[in-house]
């Protein structure tokens, strides 16, 4: 019996499934991003920032959250452990510093200072990132998408997770919630880091994978609906301090409940002879020119070359009949010796590309810009959602953002899975799943323009979603125009869309029509009827940073965000149209 429960002990610690779960909590803490907009509220009035100030530390920690390359490449020198341990000392440091200096524990630096701190403790979140990811792909081979919606999907979810635990130890002193951003994460980071690596998962292969999948995929939804109650009830509620404590511990449990599968893979009495994933493509560890996968590239790049015109306007199950039939003709001619096959310089679309080799092809910066307008939007909304909130009269401004940050959460796992059914059903090119996400946007920031009682509701529903999708769509996307060798590389690319959007519609629009608007107020103000007192109380509120109040604070920015967000529809369909023979090619198998 010991021996037994010895066994199960160290198969539980070296489970695939433990992995997994650890990983989503992990994940949980690199969402802290998110909460920029309840944590720069306080950063403003605490060192008398202006609005555009505070757009700098946006782009700034977008940047951080962004740059993911040190992190990519440290994962591959060192052990993951200690690139975990590096990412939750830069989060300690860096929001550590952040709340000395805010709560005047430490002198107050210059602006471009505070932005390398935001910099450096954003930056944390990539390392999580990556080595959730690297462990998590490795040991599950064969459910990629699956795993890597979910891992982002919880990224996505943070926010909320981390606004309720402040909620339940909320304080006068709003700057506690940056203190629980350095302190945080940085723990339970360290708690797990030596669990959270490749274990050989592509050995532990069994039957009742799927059913473990649908019992996380349900986690997530329940978790989702179950946030968004809590913070409608305590929005609209004003709720004793049991109350709260009861809904964190639910939250909790709800958190850990996923450990039961890795709990009863280990200590359950089922087969232990799983079957065995491949962990990589063996095509991919041969030389060009020996292998059949080879040949079959370059015989198929000859359909393409050979195939007449009309084959492209033929239905999908006609075009795989005919571009077979010219496929095994040339096949066989190859073989006779009677044509000699010509290799091409660069890869197609559907092949393995390098970075290079995707700079100078349309369909890739068709994706970035169309990421740059949709995703760079939405970001901006959820960084400046404190003070949109507060211009429309809101006072517990955190509400939006947990709604924002749970509405990313569904919208990276519904993208994901709708957008798969579109590939896998249809054939049909996945970046039109983009585009609907792009739509749903548009609708957003109109209503945000409007500020109609509600609107906010509407409006951060409707952007979260499509944000969400964009980060499911994209990387998918990419994968498979792009090819899986130098995927990193692409996906880290185009992440940088994320801060350059951030930096146009944050840095320079927002900002500047918020404090425009702002300017106009204060001097309307200052025009107004003069009362006994009134010059004493004008002259400290030059002092004061400026305020704008109203719909009007944020109504042109929404407006160009909406119109930038069609152009970005346009971008998608023009990328749909491009790369439906990819897919089809890609897909069209399965529907036969």
């Amino acid at each position: 019996m010991v021996i037994r429960f010895k066994d199960g002990l160290g198969a539980f610690f070296n489970n695939r499934w433990l992995v997994f779960v650890t990983a989503t909590w992990i994940q949980s803490c690199a969402g802290i991003g998110y909460l920029f907009g309840s944590i720069s509220p306080v950063i403003k009035s605490s060192l008398n920032y202006n609005q555009r100030q505070i757009a700098r530390l946006g782009v700034a920690k977008d940047l951080g959250d962004s740059v993911g390359f040190l992190a990519g490449s440290l994962c591959e020198v060192l052990p993951l452990w200690a690139a975990l341990l590096i990412g939750a000392v830069q989060n300690f440091v860096g929001y550590g510093w952040v709340w000395l200096t805010v709560t005047g524990r430490a002198p107050i630096l210059p602006l471009w200072a505070m932005c390398i701190l935001i910099f450096i403790g954003t930056n944390g979140e990539t390392y999580f990132n990556t080595v959730a990811l690297v462990s998590c792909v490795q040991n599950f081979p064969k459910n990629r998408g699956p795993v890597v919606g979910i891992l982002k999907g919880f990224a996505g979810l943070g926010g909320a997770i981390l606004t309720q635990i402040y909620t339940l130890i909320h304080t006068p002193d709003h700057a506690s919630l940056i203190f629980m951003v350095a302190v945080g994460p940085s723990m339970v980071v360290i708690a797990l880091m030596f669990i959270v690596r490749p274990v050989g998962g592509h050995r532990q292969v069994r039957s009742s994978d799927g059913l473990s999948f649908s019992f996380i995929y349900s986690i997530c939804l329940i978790l989702a609906a179950y946030l968004m109650g809590v913070m409608l009830v305590e929005d609209l509620v004003d709720l004793n301090e049991t109350v709260v404590t009861i809904f964190t511990i639910i939250l909790f449990i709800l958190l850990v409940v996923p450990i039961v599968i890795p709990l009863w893979l280990s200590f359950s009495q089922e087969s232990r002879d799983p079957t065995t994933e491949a962990l990589l493509p063996e095509s991919g560890k041969q030389e060009p020119g020996t292998s059949d996968q080879d040949l079959h590239d370059i015989i198929f790049s000859e359909v393409e070359d050979e195939k007449p015109k009309e084959v492209d306007s033929l239905s999908a199950v006609e075009r795989r009949k005919r571009m077979a039939r010219l496929q095994s003709k040339i096949a066989q001619a190859a073989a006779e010796g009677a044509v000699r096959l010509k290799r091409r310089k660069g890869p197609r679309r559907g092949e393995d590309f390098t970075l290079t080799q995707a700079l100078i092809k349309a369909d890739f910066w068709l994706i970035f810009f169309s990421l740059l307008l949709g995703s760079g939007s939405g970001l901006t909304v959820i960084d400046n959602l404190g003070q949109m909130s507060e211009s429309l009269g809101y006072e517990h401004t955190h509400i939006f953002v947990s709604m924002i940050s749970i509405w990313n959460f569904l919208g990276r796992v519904g993208g994901g899975y709708f957008s798969e059914m579109i590939v896998r059903d249809y054939a049909y090119p996945r970046p039109v799943a983009m585009a609907v996400a792009q739509v749903l946007m548009a609708i957003g920031h109109f209503f945000l323009a409007m500020g109609w009682p509600g609107a906010m509701y509407i409006g951060t529903l409707l952007i979260g979603l499509g944000y969400g999708a964009h980060w499911a769509i994209v990387p998918a996307a990419a994968s498979e125009l792009f090819g899986l060798k130098k995927f990193g590389a692409l996906y880290n690319f185009l992440t940088l869309a994320n801060p350059a959007g951030s930096l146009v519609f944050s840095g320079l629009i927002a900002s500047s029509l918020y404090d425009s608007e702002a300017e106009k107020q204060a001097q309307q103000r200052h025009n107004g009827p003069q009362y006994p007192g009134s010059i004493f109380s004008s002259l400290l509120s030059l002092e004061e940073p400026l305020k704008c109040d109203g719909a009007i604070c944020y109504c042109l920015t929404s407006l160009i965000m909406s119109g930038l967000c069609i152009f970005a529809v346009v971008l998608s369909m023009i990328l749909v149209y491009r790369t439906k023979v990819v897919y089809a090619n890609l897909y069209g198998k399965s529907r036969t």
